[in-house]
């Protein structure tokens, strides 16, 4: 495993990448599988994508900073191409035509991107509840982290993170299974 960067600098996106690539690449893998996007999103250019979204960054603190920004960043990618697969403005329900022969664009499954939509508002109602909370569940659940991991990455116990994580699982299970219902 690469040397971690010294903590009391700023790092750009720039200089981190090479040194974390690999890291990056577990935390897409891992990412992209907890979302059901199959082969639809190659590993390589989700990390590819997340770097896009941070390399016009201020700079990073320290390797959990980045791979915090990182996570966050692969979320919003994921999510954001959920949102476009089950939106019925973007002809979800239409028959697809490819532009031409090298248009290849990435499709969720219709059902994999409406539970990750569903996700997603579920995570942004509980921040207003407890931002502590959602940062946890962004940390184990789109980043895959350990409850160390996310400690260290949070900057809080062990402890804490995983009775953070029971609190913010069960409330998220109710806040989905009433969505489900209402729906």
């Amino acid at each position: 495993m690469p040397a971690a960067p010294d903590a009391s600098l700023q790092h750009t996106a720039e200089t981190l990448l090479p040194l974390l690539y690999p890291e990056l690449r577990r935390l897409a893998h891992r990412s992209r599988w907890r979302v059901s996007a199959g082969e639809t999103l190659q590993t390589t250019a989700l990390v590819h994508e997340a770097f896009l979204k941070l390399r016009g960054s201020d700079g990073f603190n320290d390797r959990q900073h980045f791979m915090r920004a990182a996570a966050l960043a692969m979320r919003h990618i994921l999510v954001n191409l959920a949102r476009s697969a089950a939106s019925e403005r973007h002809g979800a329900q239409a028959a697809h035509l490819p532009l031409d022969d090298d248009t290849d664009l990435p499709q969720l499954p219709p059902a994999a991107a409406q539970q990750l939509v569903e996700v997603d508002d579920a995570l942004e109602r509980l921040r207003a509840l407890s931002p502590r909370w959602a940062d946890v569940v962004e940390c184990r659940f789109f980043g895959g982290y350990s409850d160390e991991e996310t400690a260290a990455a949070l900057g809080l116990s062990d402890r804490t993170v995983r009775r953070d994580w029971l609190k913010a699982r069960a409330w998220l299970r109710v806040a989905l299974s009433d969505a489900a219902v209402g729906s």
